[in-house]
């Protein structure tokens, strides 16, 4: 059976990692649409359980006619289940993106807050979906742990724990300056289109001879040595 080997990271090592992941994509991005902090703290807490196509979908006519806190809770709770009827666990989604947007309004004056204390008690908001907002909108160098960055730590490994927290601790205690940015984006890319979760494409990753996943996955048609 496939599995990670424990592995400790120097501080090369890791600048190494993130310097090929660099080298692919200098300037990685966020799959999600949005047009300000307040679409795309929607746009994070719509994803949870679907995908950012699925959600990217959804929101492309929901933002054109409700791109602020005031514009979502006039628009209210049925038409936004509307909009976004498309998308995993909508109902329940629909009631947090109003509840949350009536808590901007009501406790920091329509604007989205740039700390994580003030973020996860919006309704729907956590952890990650906090890190997520304050790394693309705020520009600070948070780690949001998601499944493929959870995998993907765990797996190479950079940063081996058994809960998203621990490895968010772990990341943030190796990953060095130049990479800290964007080393989440990295991660999640990595994750979704290489080192999938039901079968990593081992052959045509980068990170191979750092990778202390056995065993390595081959290239279609041929079988393991």
């Amino acid at each position: 059976m496939a599995k990670a080997v424990s592995k400790s990271r120097n501080r090369g090592e890791v600048a190494e990692i993130f310097s090929r992941l660099h080298a692919i994509e200098p300037e990685p991005k966020g799959e999600l649409e949005h047009v300000n902090a307040f679409t795309l703290l929607v746009a994070v807490v719509l994803s949870a359980q679907a995908t950012d196509a699925g959600v990217n979908k959804a929101t492309r006519a929901l933002f054109k006619v409700a791109d602020t806190p005031q514009k979502m809770l006039a628009l209210g709770e049925d038409q936004v289940r509307e909009y976004i009827k498309t998308i995993g666990l909508f109902r329940n989604k629909a009631k947090n993106v109003i509840a949350l947007s009536q808590a901007l309004i009501e406790r920091f004056g329509g604007e989205v807050p740039a700390n994580r204390d003030d973020l996860v008690t919006l309704p729907g908001v956590g952890r990650k979906t906090a890190n997520v907002v304050l790394n693309m909108a705020f520009g600070q160098a948070t780690f949001a742990v998601d499944t493929h960055v959870f995998r993907v730590s765990n797996l190479l490994p950079l940063a081996q724990g058994k809960t998203p927290e621990a490895v968010e601790a772990g990341l943030d205690a190796i990953i060095p300056e130049p990479y800290r940015m964007h080393a989440h984006h990295w991660l999640i890319l990595h994750g979704r289109y290489t080192c999938k979760a039901k079968k990593p494409e081992c052959w045509r990753c980068v990170l191979t001879d750092l990778c202390a996943y056995e065993p390595k996955t081959p290239a279609p048609g041929l079988s393991r040595k």
